[in-house]
């Protein structure tokens, strides 16, 4: 499978008619992990949920790309069928489907018609991975994420992108409320995907991730757009001075932190 590149190009967003993003620029390749970091309201989660079609947030302008392909223009099932994936800051429950036969059928929707899965191979390819994970297997057969901790539905998220191998992955504050062991496991799976078929836009607020998942890039949103991009030792930087001294350099007064959907 040829590399996948998404490319965002001057991303504006609104929501009930208040705009988030105002002209967001981003471009990852199969093979590079880009984070993302910011303040509070700066439009994060917002650039994660019109990745994916979420139905609150309006484009008003710009394109999101993916191999040449206007997503903005596909379904959400159909952005999923064509290679992203989206692990969610607050995963839904969903009571009555069980988790190994929600994970069976999404991999059978991508697959295809007259190419699922063989069930064998599946249990298979479900067993590795809880393991890899550190999953009670016990997990699979209950309702999706219904009663799961905090850490078991991220754990739960991460498997879902093992299994689901998409080519382009924005996973939405993974970290939050994790504790130090959790993290290090859900940051191994993450890892094992790394590769030149794999690119992975990681939106966090905390260096603490970025010291199990190295980042290729490290991009600063503010005031919805993107302000100052670079290597794993700005994501350092931050950690230690925090946004104050970027403001200043940039000249950006300090904004009012709008609450996103």
């Amino acid at each position: 499978m040829a590399a996948s590149t998404l490319e965002i190009k001057d991303l504006h967003v609104e929501i009930e008619g208040k705009e988030i993003l105002k002209g967001v620029n981003l471009t990852i390749n199969g093979g590079e992990f880009h984070a993302v970091m910011g303040p509070n309201g700066t439009g994060k989660s917002t650039l994660a949920s019109a990745i994916m079609g979420h139905p609150k947030y309006e484009v008003t302008q710009g394109k999101v790309l993916l191999d040449g392909e206007d997503v903005l223009e596909m379904e959400v099932d159909e952005r999923a069928k064509a290679g992203l994936f989206l692990a969610m800051q607050y995963p839904s429950e969903i009571s009555g489907v069980t988790n190994s036969d929600f994970l069976r059928s999404s991999i059978n929707a991508l697959r295809g018609e007259g190419n699922e899965i063989p069930l064998m191979k599946f249990i298979k390819e479900m067993d590795e991975a809880m393991d890899y994970l550190e999953i009670d297997k016990n997990m699979a057969q209950r309702y999706l994420n219904e009663g799961f901790s905090g850490g078991e539905k991220k754990r739960n998220e991460i498997l879902q992108l093992m299994l689901l191998k998409p080519a382009i992955a924005v996973l939405d504050e993974i970290d939050s409320g994790l504790d130090i062991d959790a993290l290090k496991v859900v940051s191994k799976g993450i890892n094992k995907l790394r590769g030149e078929d794999f690119g992975c836009l990681i939106i966090t607020h905390y260096q603490r991730l970025l010291d199990y998942i190295t980042p290729d890039k490290v991009h600063v949103m503010m005031q919805g757009r993107v302000v100052k991009s670079g290597g794993p030792e700005l994501a350092k930087r931050l950690e230690e001075e925090g946004y104050d001294w970027i403001k200043e350099e940039l000249g950006i007064e300090d904004e009012t932190v709008e609450q996103e959907a």
